[in-house]
């Protein structure tokens, strides 16, 4: 009888322990599920290109051309107004210019320096003057900093449908 008592209390334990393990590992994969806000469109971000592999198609790219793709970021500057674009950091002192499609979604003001995926697609153009001196205004900048912008500048754009950003 006492062999029979310890048999099911061992029993017991290694049934509880089981239990507890996997509500341990539930949890875990709840907490790498919630690791990012998501904003746009849902997307699955299991293989990003890195920022410097962007680049590398980035210089590849002629105007007119687009790539479907998806990569991995810091954010150097957001709109202060609205959060309707955001410039990511490409390395190498470069920036691609993120809008976000059909202005469907913005991401918060205060996204400067948070680690993103972005989903969409990548293309270069050139933005003219008065586009710059808004994106300028937007961004905070003062009217000498506004004024001194006089030429069109050739971009690194990227229009996103989903954007995933580290809390």
């Amino acid at each position: 009888m006492k062999r029979l008592l310890i048999a099911s209390l061992v029993v017991s334990s290694l049934l509880y322990s089981c239990k507890t393990t996997n509500k341990e590992n539930s949890d875990e994969k709840k907490v790498q599920k919630t690791e990012y806000v998501s904003f746009g469109e849902n997307f699955s971000s299991e293989s990003p290109l890195s920022k410097t592999d962007l680049l590398s198609k980035y210089q590849n790219l002629k105007t007119g051309d687009t790539l479907n793709i998806q990569f991995a970021s810091s954010v150097n500057a957001v709109c202060k107004k609205k959060g309707c674009w955001m410039k990511v950091d490409l390395g190498d002192n470069k920036e691609s210019m993120v809008r976000f499609k059909d202005y469907g979604f913005f991401v918060p003001l205060n996204s400067e320096e948070k680690e993103v995926v972005v989903n969409g697609k990548a293309f270069v153009t050139e933005i003219s003057v008065e586009e710059l001196q808004h994106y300028a205004k937007d961004a905070g900048k003062s009217e000498e900093e506004i004024a001194k912008i006089t030429e069109p500048e050739y971009t690194y754009a990227f229009e996103a449908d989903g954007v995933l950003m580290k809390e």
